[in-house]
């Protein structure tokens, strides 16, 4: 980045107070999101993104994360510490002040910084209101300042010790138990995404993850000097993807007037998917906005005029529309601003309607010279961008044509499709089951009133590999779209949907997961709204049936298995169920399907990016990174929970 963040005063006036803290132990939800995982490890992305800030301004280099012993954080940064001077309101230190106070910081209004991220903008003061204890260092290169908490109060008074020709700020805190009470401790691997993440929005940032819980500490660097274009060679590699054009087109520019910098890294593949991450301040915009409009329109504007230019489209020829030309595209949007405008609480999309002109021109003339300067890569894409029209118009060839067979059949649903009473989508759920023998057992156990049951049978199509018109043909998939209602791909209606739970019932077994995988590709790929919305279900059908003086218990792992078995004196009778086929429709209904005793996963995404990369890895065309991701992860299969 330019000039643009660095020469700012940072001090205790630079520190402003906007409320107090009292309602984030109370409510933690609504300050990180939820009490889970998710919530747990933003803990340390809220403390990782104040170090970031401080490299956004200019003055951090390094930042060092560590998950030490008992799960408890520490995390050390380069920059210029936390002010550690009087508050001129207050009258205590500002280093206190930041980690007591809500919205508390040099962010807000204040020329500490002039741009920063922070999901929330919360920052320390939460995590240290949801941390059983937390202690914070400030070097400034002549003392070391030193600070300690307990859940969100003040133990100790802030105390200068020792003497350090280093700068920087140290935090270690704990989370606070009987707030996460779901979760055990912090996964690496989430850390480690994040955090590969942010080193590559901020070019030669330096990000250290260590993981010292174990008898041998496992170390990853993040460091990337070519910032998004690293980013997007590293998305194509991880999802072995084959790339048509050699080079990853970038660009980058500022405009002093708004006080925005953009930059930009693409390539084009030869998949099927579109993948775009959009940032501002380093915050991932997961609902884009208008940064991510401007730069589809130009991409979409300057593509069309250079096919009419060199005459690839023909005079009576349809312009290419935004999906065609965004099929195979890989790319990274990241805006830095000093006053983002969000649309929600979550900062998921961004509002400022000056962003979308700015980014739209940088974007359209830049890729115009691109193409001028570089024909053989033009042509390539353009090819792609023209194969993509044609399949577009062969998907809705076939749409029109599954349209006209159901109109004239004397019903639209599938007949296989035993359908329930309600109307009411809020109410109405329909479980996906695998195999005739299971969907008989399904059919007599449901609750006709609110309950569908759609029978498949033999593997569907890997969807991955597929593009929409192969989709809208196949003969395992159309019966769901049929009877789901709501269509797929750019006419999904999510308001139309039939049922509000999509329930994936399939066997405990090799099978049964693969079925799972492809299904949830197929959503994921062509109905992701669905998925969003929060209405796919996978059912959880029991391992084990233990029978004892004519009393039944049902263990849906090894371990419930023993754990049932210890607590029953003298000999018991195990049953291990191969498939849902041996169940028959009371057991069916006890075990799985009645919402009093049932038990189902809720699939969510999380992180469409991780997601992207999971699909494209497990379910695309190369063996090798499929083959690298089993063994790796191998080890995780006995602990899955389906």
């Amino acid at each position: 980045m330019s000039d643009i963040d660095l020469d700012l005063e940072y001090g205790a006036n630079q520190i402003q107070v906007l409320e107090g803290l009292e309602a984030v132990r109370k409510r933690p939800g609504m300050y990180i999101g939820s009490t889970g995982s998710r919530g747990l490890h933003h803990l340390v992305y809220e403390i990782v993104d104040n170090s970031i800030d401080e490299a956004l301004a200019g003055f951090c280099t390094k930042i060092i994360v560590e998950i030490l012993p008992e799960n408890i954080i520490k995390v050390r940064d380069n920059g210029r510490g936390i002010p550690v001077g009087i508050h001129p309101k207050l009258g205590i230190p500002a280093v206190t002040v930041v980690f007591t106070v809500l919205h508390a910081g040099g962010k807000f209004g204040g020329s500490g910084y002039k741009v920063s991220g922070g999901l929330h903008g919360v920052g320390a003061s939460v995590v240290n209101a949801l941390a059983s204890w937390l202690q914070v260092r400030v070097f400034d290169s002549k003392k070391v300042y030193e600070q300690k908490f307990e859940k969100g109060n003040i133990v100790s008074d802030l105390v200068s010790y020792d003497s350090c020709d280093s700068r920087g700020t140290e935090i270690l805190f704990k989370f606070d138990e009987s707030i996460f009470k779901d979760v055990k401790d912090y996964d690496f691997q989430i850390l480690a995404t994040r955090l590969r993440e942010q080193a590559f929005l901020n070019a030669g940032l330096e990000i250290d993850l260590i993981d010292k819980r174990h008898e041998e500490s496992k170390i990853e660097v993040f460091k990337y000097d070519g910032g998004v274009v690293s980013f997007v060679d590293f998305l194509r590699n991880r999802r072995a993807l084959d790339a048509i054009h050699d080079d990853i087109i970038n660009f980058s520019a500022e405009n002093k007037d708004i006080f925005v910098y953009f930059e930009a890294a693409l390539q084009f593949n030869s998949s099927y998917n579109e993948l775009i991450l959009s940032f501002v301040n380093n915050i991932h915009t997961n609902d884009g906005g208008t940064h991510e409009d401007g730069f589809k329109s130009a991409l979409t504007r300057v593509v069309n005029n250079y096919a009419r230019e060199f005459k690839i489209l023909k005079d009576d020829d349809k312009n290419f529309i935004g999906d065609d030309v965004r099929e195979g595209l890989c790319a990274v949007i990241n805006i830095r601003m000093k006053e983002a405008q969000f649309e929600g609480q979550t900062k998921s999309k961004l509002g400022n309607t000056e962003v979308k002109s700015f980014v739209d021109k940088v974007v359209y003339e830049k890729l115009k010279l691109y193409f001028e300067e570089n024909p053989n890569s033009a042509k390539a894409i353009l090819d792609k961008i023209s194969a993509s029209a044609k399949a577009r118009e062969a998907a809705h060839k076939a749409r029109e044509l599954v349209r006209k067979k159901n109109a004239m059949e004397s019903a639209s649903l599938p007949g296989k499709l035993a359908d329930c009473q309600s109307k009411n989508p809020e109410e109405t759920e329909i479980y996906i089951v695998e195999g005739d023998s299971a969907g008989g057992s399904a059919k007599g156990g449901r609750d006709r009133r609110f309950q569908a049951i759609l029978p498949l049978w033999g593997k569907m199509l890997n969807v991955e590999k597929a593009q929409l018109a192969k989709v809208y043909v196949n003969e395992k998939l159309m019966p769901i779209i049929t009877a789901l209602g709501c269509g797929i791909g750019n006419d999904l209606d999510i308001s139309k949907l039939r049922y509000h739970k999509i329930i994936i019932m399939a066997d405990a077994d090799v099978d049964g997961s693969h079925i799972r995988t492809l299904l949830l590709t197929f959503f994921f790929r062509f109905a992701k709204k669905i998925v969003e919305n929060g209405y796919v279900y996978i059912a959880r059908p029991p391992l084990y049936r233990i029978t004892k003086s004519k009393q039944h218990f049902y263990a849906f792992s090894d371990e419930e298995r023993d754990k049932i078995l210890s607590g029953i004196e003298g000999s018991s009778e195990i049953q291990r169920y191969k498939g849902l086929g041996e169940m028959d429709s009371e057991q069916l209904w006890e075990t799985t399907m009645n919402p009093e005793t049932r038990t189902m996963l809720k699939v969510s995404v999380e992180d469409a990016a991780l997601a992207d990369e999971v699909f494209s890895t497990l379910m695309g065309e190369k063996v090798e990174p499929r083959r690298e991701f089993i063994e790796k992860n191998a080890k995780y299969v006995a602990n899955l929970d389906i």
